[in-house]
């Protein structure tokens, strides 16, 4: 009788563990979440703004970009836009997607971009896969691709 109900106390203890280990799990992600969101927010507006230096201190020295004429890393990305080959003009994100791993994230939005390529202005439907990565307790763009997507512009 002894050994029942120990062994319930130990089963009811698990589960509250288990709960509780979840609960975190989940707050952690939301932190994260929310962290990240806001820095790919921040990240558009200087991408407007043609601001290098805050980009620069995003940018991993490792990152690359993916668009529809090419791939490149940080030095290159950021010359693109300091000399107004790429002017991201405005997004307009419409929904967002995250996933945590470990210290990797990855955001996937849709979103309609606005932007000059040389002289032309042209807006374009894109998926956008941003990856950060987080070291010393800061989170660093690692990746970003664009993939064009086959709907209509909605703006």
């Amino acid at each position: 009788m002894k050994a029942s109900i120990l062994g319930l106390c130990v089963f009811a203890l698990g589960i509250v563990l288990a709960f509780a280990q979840s609960n975190s799990s989940a707050s952690n992600s939301t932190s994260a979440e929310q962290e990240i969101i806001t820095l790919s927010k921040d990240k558009w507006q200087w991408m407007s703004d043609k601001n290098v230096d805050k980009l620069a201190g995003l940018f991993d020295e490792k990152s690359m970009f993916v668009h529809m004429g090419g791939s490149w890393g940080k030095s290159q990305e950021l010359e693109v836009i300091k000399s107004g080959n790429i002017w991201y003009k405005k997004a307009s994100v419409y929904s967002t997607t995250f996933h945590l791993i470990g210290n990797t994230a990855i955001l996937l939005s849709d979103l309609d971009l606005v932007a000059v390529v040389g002289g032309n202005e042209v807006t374009n439907p894109f998926m956008v896969t941003e990856v950060y990565v987080k070291e010393n307790g800061k989170w660093m763009m690692g990746q970003l691709s664009f993939s064009r997507l086959m709907r209509p512009v909605k703006n």
